[in-house]
Formats: structure tokens, C-alpha cells, sequence
């Protein structure tokens, strides 16, 4: 058995806020020393709320996969269903929600599937993976302005091979597919 860690928590000796847009982005800068005594002058933290993804199944085991834009890379790539958790909503209410808005899917069975830090080197955020099995299409999608969302199922091999060819560039998206194919290769 793999022993529990011991927590060896930094201590803040000064934080100050560099930057405050709301529930967006907020970052700090702090002064914090290490357990042995030494002390880091400059250690910027990024205060994010907490994100989704859902990996969501068809009741005829299709995969509904999404493509977006993504401006900070400039380019379009294959990507889970994601999104920000909303203030006074659950891990799961998020999911359930992203997934109707940005595909018209919905029902089937959901469990928590997986629970990563996007880097917890600097980021206080987690993001929620769900799997959501037997969706299946229920409404049109609901966009915001700001989104320009496509669609698509893929079978198994399909999202395999994204996989492999690196179409599915997102860590956050690629990680939780990984781990789900290993899992149903052992079963």
C-alpha cells in the first residue's frame, strides 16, 4: 500500500493582490517560507473558480465530442463538454447544465469519474470530470454569444485516435480519456 503524504504546508508571510476581475481571474503575489526555514520572495497564486468536464456516452456507446477555437493557441481542436461551475451550484448541476447548453444532450446515469488540479503548482482550482452514460439528445443547443460550439460523436476508435494523433490538445480533457480507456481495457 502506497503511504499518505505528510503535508508540508508552505506559510504566508505577505500576499497582495496583483490583479481582481471577479470570479474570472484573481492573482496574488505572496512571500512564503518553506518548512526547512527558507523563504521564496515572489510566488504568484491564481485564484480560478472550479471547472467540469463530462465524458458523455450515447445510449448506442457514441461519444459526444465538441471543437472549439481556442484563441490563446490559435487553432480549432476536439474537446469533452467543460465549463465553469457557477456560484451556489454543485460539481454536478455544472456538468448537467454545460452539457445541455453546449450539446442539447442529457439524462443517462452520472458519476464522478475523476478529480484533477488544472496546476496545482499556482492554481487553486479543481476541475470535476463526469461520466455521464445513455445521454441522449433532448434539445437544441443553447450557446452563449461567446461560444461557436460543433458537435460530433465519435465511436470508441474515433476518440482513440484523436487521442493518439493529438487532436485532443486540452490536458484537462485528454487525461480523464486516457484513464477511462485503460479502466474498460482491465474489465
Amino acid at each position: 500500500m502506497v503511504e499518505k503524504l505528510e503535508n508540508r504546508k508552505w506559510k504566508v508571510l505577505h500576499s497582495e493582490a496583483l490583479l481582481k476581475r471577479g470570479p474570472w481571474l484573481n492573482i496574488r503575489q505572496e512571500l512564503v517560507e518553506l518548512p526547512s526555514g527558507a523563504q521564496i520572495p515572489t510566488w504568484y497564486v491564481m485564484d480560478f473558480p472550479n471547472w467540469i468536464n463530462v465524458i458523455a456516452i450515447t445510449k448506442d456507446g457514441q461519444f459526444v465530442i465538441e471543437d472549439q477555437y481556442r484563441h490563446a493557441l490559435g487553432e480549432t481542436h476536439y474537446e469533452l463538454v467543460a465549463g465553469v461551475i457557477d456560484e451556489g451550484e454543485t460539481p454536478l448541476q455544472a456538468a448537467q447544465r454545460e452539457l445541455s447548453e453546449e450539446t442539447g444532450f442529457g439524462g443517462g446515469e452520472w458519476q464522478l469519474f475523476m478529480t484533477l488540479s488544472p496546476n496545482p503548482t499556482n492554481h487553486t482550482n479543481l476541475s470535476y470530470t463526469f461520466l455521464a452514460t445513455g445521454v441522449e439528445k433532448l434539445t437544441e443547443q443553447h450557446q452563449e454569444k461567446t461560444e461557436d460550439i460543433r458537435v460530433h460523436l465519435f465511436d470508441r476508435e474515433e476518440v482513440v485516435e484523436l487521442l493518439q494523433s493529438g487532436e485532443i490538445v486540452q490536458a484537462l480533457h485528454a487525461a480523464p480519456l486516457w484513464k477511462y480507456f485503460a479502466m474498460s481495457n482491465h474489465k
